[in-house]
C-alpha cells in the first residue's frame, strides 16, 4: 500500500493547515475518549517541522517510508514498523523523506479539523517555535 485507505481520508477529518508543524503534509484527525487523538499523516513532498512541545505525551509509528525525530541535537531515523515516544515538554522536531506516512497518538488534542463548507481553514502555521 502507498496511501492509507479512502474511508481513513474522509473530508470531515482533514486536518487544517494552521494545526500543522510542516508544510504541504496531509494529516486526518479521529478523536478519542478523553481527549487524546490519533493522526494519519502523509507527507509526499518530505520536509522538516519546527521545533515545538506538547502538553501531552506523542507516539509515533511509520507505516511508509523514513521519519526522523529530533530532540535537541540528537536525530533518531524511524523506518516502516519503528516505533518513538514522546514525553510531554519534550522539545522535537522531525524530518521526512517523500511519500513517509506516519500514525500520531496524542494524548491531548493536537489538531483542528479543516472548517465546514463555505468557512475558511486557518492560516498556516508560522515558522516559529510554538506550544500546544
Amino acid at each position: 500500500m502507498n496511501d492509507f485507505p479512502e474511508f481513513m481520508k474522509n473530508p470531515v477529518n482533514k486536518i487544517a493547515s494552521g494545526s500543522q508543524f510542516t508544510q504541504d503534509i496531509e494529516g486526518y484527525v479521529f478523536d478519542g475518549a478523553g481527549g487524546s487523538q490519533m493522526i494519519f499523516w502523509t507527507n509526499a513532498a518530505g520536509g522538516k517541522s519546527i521545533e515545538h512541545t506538547h502538553a501531552y505525551d506523542e507516539y509515533v509509528v511509520v507505516v511508509q517510508g523514513q521519519y526522523t525525530v529530533i530532540v535537541g541535537e540528537i536525530e533518531f531515523p524511524l523506518t516502516a514498523g519503528k516505533e518513538f515516544f514522546i514525553k510531554k515538554g519534550t522539545p522535537h522536531s522531525g524530518i521526512s523523506k517523500p511519500g513517509t506516512r506516519t500514525i500520531h497518538a496524542f494524548g491531548g488534542k493536537r489538531a483542528e479539523r479543516i472548517k465546514k463548507e463555505g468557512a475558511c481553514a486557518p492560516s498556516p502555521v508560522s515558522i516559529t517555535s510554538k506550544t500546544i
